[in-house]
């Protein structure tokens, strides 16, 4: 997982980029992108692999987690306010969750679709998919074809699928935590009941 922040003085800064949700672009306009939002702000990112999340998930829920990630990046960049993309279906409370991982005060405006409605929100929006994108490509180049890692994306599901079913536990690379792989787990499990 990768939470990015992106700092401006404005968001004029942004004008004129094409920035946007990061799902609405391909992967050579987020790299483009990526670029120009690089140069022209402050750019800070916080990462998660799969035993950090499981890790945090025994402690506290992934909107917690995400919460605080958030606050981790926004906190590199010391701005007096910041928006961000909320991930609690209240978002006032996620505002809340935010600033109560901060160290400095800081104005939190947290909103449902901040990448679609915020600038600043989209770029960040940017940064974190490219990040996210180039660490999954170095970890196909060490575990093979693992796809994207999403749960929508039936090459990672080939791949855990394949996985488990061999070691009988899932890859280091995957969250244990994750809904996905508990499912095909049990599938095995089921499946191995079945075998008798």
């Amino acid at each position: 997982m990768v939470i990015a922040a992106v700092g401006v003085t404005s968001e004029s800064v942004l004008v004129g980029l094409g920035v946007k949700d990061s799902k609405a672009l391909s992967p050579a306009e987020r790299e483009r992108l990526y670029k120009l939002i690089r140069k022209k702000c402050a750019v800070a990112t916080v990462q998660l692999d799969a035993q950090d999340i499981d890790a945090v998930r025994a402690e506290m829920t992934l909107n917690a987690a995400v919460a605080r990630a958030h606050a981790e990046a926004i906190s590199k960049l010391s701005p007096s306010c910041a928006y961000v993309d909320a991930c609690d279906v209240n978002t006032f409370r996620y505002a809340e969750m935010v600033r109560g991982n901060m160290a400095v005060p800081c104005e939190i405006i947290s909103e449902h679709h901040a990448d679609q409605k915020f600038a600043v929100v989209s770029a960040a929006s940017i940064v974190a998919k490219v990040v996210r994108d180039r660490a999954v490509a170095t970890l196909g180049k060490k575990y093979g074809e693992i796809g994207s890692g999403y749960p929508s994306d039936p090459v990672t599901i080939r791949y855990l699928t394949a996985y488990i079913g061999e070691h009988k536990t899932p890859p280091e690379i995957a969250r244990k935590s994750w809904k996905t792989v508990s499912n095909l787990i049990a599938q095995r499990t089921q499946s191995s009941l079945g075998d008798f």
